[in-house]
C-alpha cells in the first residue's frame, strides 16, 4: 500500500505531484506489488484554521472561488484496509475525493452555524500569508513553492473535481471514524456534523473575539 496524491494525475503535473510520482516509480521498479492510493485534500487540513479563529475568529482563504472536494482520512484508511485484505487491487491507482464540492468560504459558513458566531474570510494577499496556516514558521522554499502553485491551480478550478472512487469500492457513501454520516462530503451540513462538532470544539477551547 502506497499512499500518494491526486496531484499525480493532473496535466500538467505539478511539483508536489512530480514528488508523489517520482516515488511510485521507485515502488513500481521494486517489484514489490503495491495499491497506490491518491487522495485529494484532506478534511482535516481544516484543522489550520483553528489559529486564526481562536485569534481573531476569521479564516485566511488561499484558493478563493477554487472548488474542491475534501476526503475524509477515515475513508481513506478503508479503503487501503480493503485493499490489503481483498484480491483484484495489486497495482490499482485510486484518487479518492470528498462527494461533494465546496469553496473555503462555503465550508467556513458551515463551521461558522455550527458553533453560532459568524467567522470572516479572508483571501490571503501574499505567497507567505497562504502557506502559514499550514507551517506557521515557515517551511522550505521549495515546498512553500509547490503549495502556493497548488493553491493557484485550485483557485482556477471553479468547477472541482471528484471522483466516485470510495462510494464504488466501499458500497457506500463516506462514513465518519465513528460511523456516523458521510463526512466525505466535505463540510455538507448535512453529512458533515461528526467533523464540524469536532473542530468547533477544539475552536471554542479559548472563546472567539466578539465581533467588531
Amino acid at each position: 500500500m502506497h499512499p500518494s496524491s491526486a496531484h499525480v494525475a493532473f496535466d500538467p503535473i505539478p511539483a508536489m505531484g512530480r514528488w508523489h510520482h517520482a516515488r511510485e516509480r521507485i515502488v513500481r521498479g521494486s517489484g514489490v506489488p503495491a495499491t497506490f492510493l491518491r487522495p485529494g485534500g484532506f478534511m482535516t487540513n481544516a484543522l489550520d484554521w483553528l489559529p486564526t479563529i481562536r485569534e481573531g475568529g476569521y479564516v485566511l482563504d488561499p484558493v478563493g472561488p477554487g472548488r474542491h472536494a475534501p476526503v475524509d482520512p477515515a475513508d481513506i484508511a478503508a479503503v487501503a484496509a480493503l485493499a490489503l485484505t481483498e484480491d483484484g487491487h495489486q497495482g490499482r491507482e485510486y484518487v479518492l475525493t470528498g462527494g461533494e464540492l465546496f469553496t473555503v468560504a462555503e465550508q467556513v459558513r458551515i463551521l461558522s452555524e455550527t458553533i453560532g458566531r459568524d467567522l470572516a474570510v479572508r483571501e490571503t494577499t501574499t505567497p507567505a500569508e497562504a502557506v502559514r496556516p499550514r507551517f506557521p514558521h515557515g517551511a522550505p522554499p521549495a515546498l512553500a513553492d509547490a503549495l502556493t502553485e497548488g493553491f493557484a491551480l485550485m483557485r482556477a478550478d471553479t468547477a472541482g473535481f471528484r471522483t466516485d472512487t470510495v462510494e464504488r469500492l466501499l458500497g457506500r457513501s463516506g462514513s465518519g471514524a465513528r460511523g456516523t454520516p458521510t463526512r466525505s462530503g466535505a463540510l455538507k451540513a448535512a453529512d458533515a456534523r461528526a467533523f464540524v462538532s469536532d473542530l468547533a470544539g477544539l475552536a471554542c477551547r479559548t472563546p472567539l473575539p466578539d465581533p467588531a
